[in-house]
Order: structure tokens, then C-alpha cells, then sequence
């Protein structure tokens, strides 16, 4: 068994806060109204192609094309899309400890130029790590088999000497079929405590 060296986190609901049901309860009140704009925007793929590197203007017009009736609230929504985010306490000395402890640390994230820009103060942490792969940079996203063996490929990473975290079973799943390990984030407390378990055993 090889001996974990890396440690890959993503980002949205993992290192911060993506809260996308308490941001737009916070702009409409009408529940109909906000399952409409769930649908246009997040269904079919839509939102996708802006974490896929879509430009925003083209992406966000497929969403309207979808829904023309509400074309003032999704360009509302994404006005204001920027609080959506919020940082986690934790991120920081989370990162600093696997440095502190030799472990490489890199993030693998479907995150989309529009919402970077919209709030990059929550991405502070970047710098304290070594590097990392951002889907709207690659035009590819979890979980697409292609993503992991990019960043394996581009900061010459061995999968099975990597753990990676995420919120999603799917791209948990995704990063598995690649050959990393593979630990789904549920909460800080049950994540960090999974991952101290999984670098004990692969220190034995």
C-alpha cells in the first residue's frame, strides 16, 4: 500500500461556503418562483457550463433562453451571485497543519470565472497551497475521469498516493475509478477525522 503523500481538497462546501438555497431565500420570498430559477439555472446542465469555462454571458443567456418570463431575476441572482460564498474558520489551519506535516495540498474545484470574480476574498487560502486545477481554467469538470489525471499530470502526482475530499459522492466516486483515495465531506469534524484515520493506516 502506498504511502499517502498529497492531500487534494475541493473547494465549494468543503474549504467554503456555497449556500445557494439561503442566497436566493434571502432575495425571493415566493417558493414557486425560486424552484422556477433553480430549473433554469442549475437544470439541464446549465450551470455547468460555467463551471466548464463557458463565458457568463452566453451561459447566463441559455439559462434566460430557458425561462425569458424571469430573465430580471436570474440577471438579479447573478448581479449579486458573489454572496453565495463565505468563508470557513477552519480552512486555513487545516491546510497549514498538512504543510506543517510534509503533505503536499491541492485543490481540484468546479468553479466558474464568474463566481471567482464575483468574491475572490473567500479564496485566501490559495497561497498557502502548492497548487491546484480550477474546471473553468481546463474546460473540464468532476466527475470527468479526465480532471483527476489532469492534476495528477500537471504537478506530476501519483493517484494512489493522494486523498482527496469533496462533498459530492459522484466526483468522490470519479476520483476512486482514478486510482485516488477518496474521503466525501460531510462535515469538518467527520472529514478530518476520516482523513487522520486514513494517514495513520497508510503511515503503518
Amino acid at each position: 500500500m502506498s504511502k499517502i503523500k498529497n492531500v487534494i481538497f475541493d473547494i465549494g462546501n468543503v474549504l467554503v461556503d456555497f449556500d445557494w438555497g439561503s442566497y436566493t431565500h434571502s432575495i425571493f420570498m415566493d417558493e414557486m418562483l425560486i424552484q422556477e430559477l433553480d430549473t433554469a439555472i442549475w437544470g439541464d446542465g446549465r450551470w455547468d457550463r460555467l463551471d466548464w469555462g463557458e463565458d457568463s454571458e452566453i451561459a447566463i443567456q441559455r439559462m434566460i433562453d430557458y425561462a425569458p418570463e424571469y430573465e430580471s431575476e436570474i440577471k438579479l441572482l447573478f448581479s449579486r451571485v458573489g454572496e453565495v460564498l463565505s468563508k470557513r474558520e477552519y480552512s486555513h489551519d487545516w491546510i497549514k497543519s498538512l504543510k506543517s506535516r510534509g503533505y503536499g495540498v491541492y485543490y481540484l474545484s468546479n468553479y466558474s470565472k464568474l463566481v471567482m470574480d464575483a468574491n475572490p476574498d473567500v479564496l485566501d487560502f490559495l497561497p498557502l497551497m502548492d497548487g491546484g486545477v480550477f474546471s473553468c481554467n481546463v474546460h473540464l469538470i468532476k466527475p470527468d475521469h479526465k480532471i483527476y489525471r489532469y492534476i495528477a499530470n500537471q504537478y506530476n502526482l501519483v493517484p494512489s498516493e493522494c486523498v482527496f475530499i469533496d462533498d459530492l459522492l459522484r466526483n468522490i466516486q470519479g476520483a476512486e475509478d482514478c486510482g485516488f483515495h477518496a474521503i466525501q465531506f460531510l462535515t469538518y469534524q467527520q472529514a478530518r477525522l476520516d482523513l487522520e484515520e486514513l494517514l495513520e493506516e497508510e503511515d503503518e
